[in-house]
């Protein structure tokens, strides 16, 4: 069984005048987030494998404050997951089916969409993921990552 850890990053500070959304930084509160979302995940034993990360600031601070709590993972900062819809994640995630437990961490509406079109078959029913929050999904075997082919195993949030 091959597991898929879906991260969101953590809360951000408000652009300031003129700055891009990809360079927005973690709050103090976002850091904190992080670093309790690397806590559950090694209190779970969910060190992943391979991690696939929006290039935005706020998702790498992210990443950065939760492998710093459970160690070090391959690591591809991948512009598709910065603004992606679930299809696009999707087809992100089918591309590294080989990677036995694979986390990818990025943005809402796209993650917290992804969710129920694994798990259910459908993104109707969007029940939103907190920053900070977590979505374990187990897939069988090789199967490709398609609607309502895993099951959602856990979902924290800080």
């Amino acid at each position: 069984m091959r597991e898929l850890i879906l991260l969101r990053h953590a809360h951000a500070e408000p652009a300031s005048t003129g700055q891009e959304d990809l360079d927005r930084p973690l709050s103090p509160v976002g850091l904190a987030e992080a670093e309790a979302a690397g806590k559950w995940l090694k209190e779970n034993n969910l060190s992943p494998d391979c991690v696939l990360c929006s290039p935005a600031r706020r998702t790498r601070e992210t990443l950065e404050a939760v492998l710093g709590v459970i160690g070090y993972a391959e690591q591809k900062l991948e512009d598709g997951v910065y603004d992606a819809t679930p299809g696009t994640l999707a087809r992100l995630i089918d591309d590294r089916r080989d990677v036995e437990r694979l986390l990818v961490v990025g943005h809402n509406p796209g993650l917290e969409q992804l969710v129920p079109l694994l798990a259910e078959g459908s993104s109707s029913e969007v029940r939103g993921m907190a920053p900070g929050g977590i979505a374990v999904l187990s897939f069988e075997g090789d199967a490709p990552i398609e609607p309502g082919s895993a099951t959602l195993t856990q979902f924290w949030w800080p």
